[in-house]
């Protein structure tokens, strides 16, 4: 009892926090008056490390959409990545969908987690959007589509935040984040809407490619399709060889054949394997070389250049010819050259991009420039002939859903027999099948076209007529001369066995 004395009296202590607090309202409102707002926030900051410093052992990295200017590569490839890790127990998702998408997009929204694990390790991913306004633009199939992953800038700023132990830094540095990227790829390649551009008014105009053309339904030998996928295959995993080496990550093929025998398919064949866009350059539209160089520049990576019917597109033997007088070197002797045409393909690809295969089909490879043939131009040559009984059964297959699996129609042998040789190229074959859903009828009415095309053929071809009727002539005549001279007789073999091959 006798320290009561000495304890302030209630009122007393009321009085003095009022007091307090009144100074420190009237400081905080001078602060904010007279200090200027970075000054303020670094002093908070300054105060909240010295007091209240953490021990925590976690790292946060920051992934932001900017990067001084352009895309983050890493933040476009991390919102891909996240698109397919969202969990089902999400409560807040952006969603988007582009003219060009099939399928609606789903992205994280602000404030939503993402966890993940690597190689046993646990990381936490949480998106972040700080500042103004933003509207949802139209996200493209590859998990983001234009700048600031398909969400159109209006003054906020996009980050994810990426948390993990910090002893797992490099494990995170070296080995998750290239997996993201690897992973996002992927990804973005399935999802990649196919694209097919052609020349229009000087410039590239765009329309979704869907050309249903597969390797599977190609009327191919198997063995040719063997040889493209892996020769596609090599081409697409050797980008540290091409590298080594020192050449252009590009790739050559000369398709070449009659009409209808299937160059256009497989070159959407070829777009759908590798996912990559197809550029359809008519070079009769094009007036000179620095044009060709420009649009050619213009191109994509991962992109197929397609120049059809190159025998006819530009004037091929005039490159053998003596320039016309008057012209100054380096000009074009035309509309184009083809001299301009190779200089690009052999100069300026490795400095355009990667992944590039250009493609060149013509109906009379004989009449091309050699200039053009020589590999690191057109590195396979790929002979699209006419239609084969192998090839007959992948068409039957996809027209009329006969195959290997079921018994083989009773028409297959006579049908073999009037393919043999060159008589039909699978555009007819593909034209007969479609006429009737009945298997017999379509079938019987191809018989009738192969009787008719192998008549046609013999009458048209003297030799054929004389190795089909014409053996027994040979062999009656052989043997009349059995008992002349030897050397008559030695000739007239060596006559026959030539004749038959």
């Amino acid at each position: 009892m006798f320290f009561s004395k000495d304890l302030p009296s209630p009122t007393s202590v009321f009085t003095a926090y009022a007091s307090m607090a009144g100074y420190m309202m009237m400081i905080r409102s001078m602060a904010h008056e007279l200090i200027p707002a970075p000054i303020q926030e670094f002093i908070y900051s300054s105060l909240r490390s010295l007091f209240f410093r953490s021990s925590s052992s976690t790292l946060t990295l920051t992934i932001d959409d900017d990067n001084m200017g352009m895309n983050n590569e890493i933040y476009r490839a991390a919102q891909t990545y996240l698109s397919t890790k969202i969990s089902p127990d999400a409560v807040r998702l952006r969603i988007s969908k582009g003219h060009k998408d099939k399928h609606v997009n789903l992205y994280l929204s602000d404030g939503e987690i993402v966890n993940d694990v690597f190689q046993d390790v646990e990381l936490k991913w949480r998106f972040v959007t700080d500042g103004g306004d933003k509207k949802s633009g139209g996200g493209g199939g590859g998990g983001g589509g234009g700048r600031r992953g398909g969400i159109e800038d209006d003054g906020k700023s996009e980050y994810f935040e990426l948390s993990f132990d910090k002893k797992h830094k490099d494990l995170i540095l070296n080995s998750y984040v290239p997996h993201i990227e690897s992973k996002a790829k992927e990804i973005r390649d399935g999802r990649r809407i196919l694209m097919l551009h052609s020349l229009n008014s000087h410039r590239w105009e765009s329309v979704i490619l869907e050309h249903p053309s597969t390797f599977e339904t190609m009327a191919m030998e198997d063995e040719l399709k063997r040889d493209v996928i892996a020769d596609l295959d090599r081409f697409i995993r050797r980008k540290e060889f091409y590298k080594r080496v020192g050449k252009a990550w590009k790739r050559g093929y000369l398709l070449y054949g009659p009409p209808g025998t299937g160059k256009s398919s497989l070159v959407a064949a070829m777009a759908n394997y590798l996912k990559f866009d197809v550029y359809d350059l008519q070079l009769a539209s094009v007036k000179r070389d620095s044009e060709l160089r420009r649009l050619l520049l213009a191109t994509r990576n991962r992109s197929i250049l397609v120049i059809e019917d190159i025998d006819c597109a530009v004037d091929l033997p005039n490159r053998l010819e003596q320039p016309v007088e008057g012209k100054n070197r380096g000009e074009s002797q035309g509309p184009l050259t083809l001299s301009g045409l190779l200089n690009f393909i052999d100069g300026l690809w490795s400095s355009c991009g990667d992944e590039r295969i250009i493609i060149f089909t013509t109906n009379h490879k004989d009449r091309l420039d050699p200039a053009l043939l020589r590999p690191g131009r057109m590195d396979m040559h790929i002979y699209m002939g006419h239609c084969s009984f192998q090839g007959f059964k992948t068409l039957a297959s996809n027209y009329l859903g006969l195959n290997d699996a079921t018994t083989p129609h009773r028409l297959y042998p006579e049908i073999e027999r009037l393919m043999d040789g060159e008589v039909i190229t699978p555009a007819q074959v593909a034209e007969e099948l479609m006429k009737s859903e009945d298997t017999d009828v379509a079938l019987e009415g191809l018989v009738s076209v192969l009787e008719k095309m192998r008549l046609k053929a013999n009458d048209s071809n003297p030799v054929m007529n004389k190795k089909e009727s014409g053996l027994g002539m040979e062999e009656m005549g052989l043997k009349r001369d059995t008992e002349g001279s030897p050397r008559k007789n030695s000739k007239r073999i060596k006559k026959l066995v030539l004749f038959w091959t």
